[in-house]
């Protein structure tokens, strides 16, 4: 497929939920993005008809566009302009609207968990699984999900160790940073503190793997807990697998891998989506969150595990790559393979 040919002019897209931090990093990464183009911007009813400078609380590191702050915020529709729809909505929103969407023909390309497990639904991070989207193939109107926050590092440091040796079992727990409560995480107490409990998301952690690595079998243990960090969950692992491996070889095989998006060159794509940190103390999410412009995973630690066979710690930016990054990465595989129509 011939990408220039197609971008002479650039796809019109929405951004659902366009207010939240999620909301808020896809305007960041598509207001310069060379294939798609901001058109509408949706929110809920306490922000609709303001201009969206008025309506949102700008959390990016990155100035606000002033062509994007003097935008009109519509409220929750089905009728948009646009064919394609970026989500950010809230969980509570997501599950009737955008399925609402789908069945009126647009392409929805989500962050949110309503869908995530729905068997017409493609939960798909592009380094490991752009096989699935495949399942959109010839439909107008359709939803494609990035998983969880935390599942899509996990997954992707899992990718060469599943295609290589086989995995039996994941034991995980994790760091995660409050940006990953949206703006509701300012207003944890976590000064001081960690809190040993996030809802529902250990059972998102221990099943969404499954689909994505077509791994039914697989066993995962899961212990999830919000940490005062501002961007970054990281993540120990504990991994079982099927083969003897070597340390230096799996070392090898993470700094190594590509996916079809590095090979497709896509433009959200890392050039290196997995980095291996030789130090002791590595990753931390003040050093690694940021590496690859937030699309990488930094992994480190590698070392025997006594009950597992192996251990080790990754990094991801819970926003970037484990959110809006994504899924913005997952709209350009949909591009390059012909299944999204404008």
């Amino acid at each position: 497929m011939n990408v220039d040919f197609y971008f002479r002019k650039k796809i019109p897209v929405a951004i659902l939920g366009a207010t939240g931090l999620v909301g808020q990093k896809f305007v960041e990464l598509l207001a310069n993005h060379p294939w798609f183009e901001i058109d509408t911007l949706v929110a809920s009813e306490k922000s609709a008809g303001k201009k969206y400078g008025e309506a949102v609380d700008w959390k990016m590191a990155t100035p606000l566009p002033q062509q994007i702050a003097s935008m009109p915020v519509r409220a929750y529709t089905t009728k948009l302009d646009v064919s394609v729809c970026f989500s950010a909505l809230d969980s509570s929103v997501a599950k009737t609207l955008e399925r609402e969407l789908a069945d009126a023909g647009y392409a929805v390309i989500s962050n949110t968990s309503s869908h995530r497990m729905d068997p017409d639904v493609t939960l798909v991070v592009p380094e490991v699984n752009p096989e699935h989207l495949d399942l959109v193939k010839d439909k107008k109107g359709f939803i494609v999900t990035n998983p969880n926050c935390v599942v899509i590092g996990l997954v992707m440091a899992l990718k060469p160790l599943v295609d290589q040796y086989g995995v039996e079992a994941v034991h995980v727990s994790t760091m995660q940073a409050i940006s990953g409560a949206g703006l509701q995480g300012a207003l944890l107490d976590v000064d001081d503190n960690v809190i040993p409990y996030i809802a529902d998301e250990e059972s998102k952690v221990e099943s969404e793997p499954k689909k994505i690595l077509s791994a039914p079998d697989l066993v995962i243990s899961a212990h999830c807990n919000r940490v005062h960090v501002s961007d970054g969950h990281l993540e120990n692992l504990s991994v079982r697998l099927k083969k003897e491996a070597v340390k230096q070889d799996i070392i090898d095989m993470w700094n190594s891998f590509r996916g079809e998006p590095q090979g497709l060159q896509l433009p959200s794509a890392p050039a290196n989506p997995l980095i291996y940190h030789p130090e002791e103390d590595q990753p931390q999410p003040k050093k690694t969150r940021h590496l690859e412009k937030g699309m990488a995973v930094s992994i480190g630690r590698l070392r025997p595990c006594p009950n597992f066979g192996w251990k080790f710690s990754i990094l991801s930016h819970n926003t970037v790559r484990g959110a809006a990054g994504c899924a913005v990465l997952n709209a350009e595989m949909l591009v390059k393979r012909g299944l999204l129509f404008w």
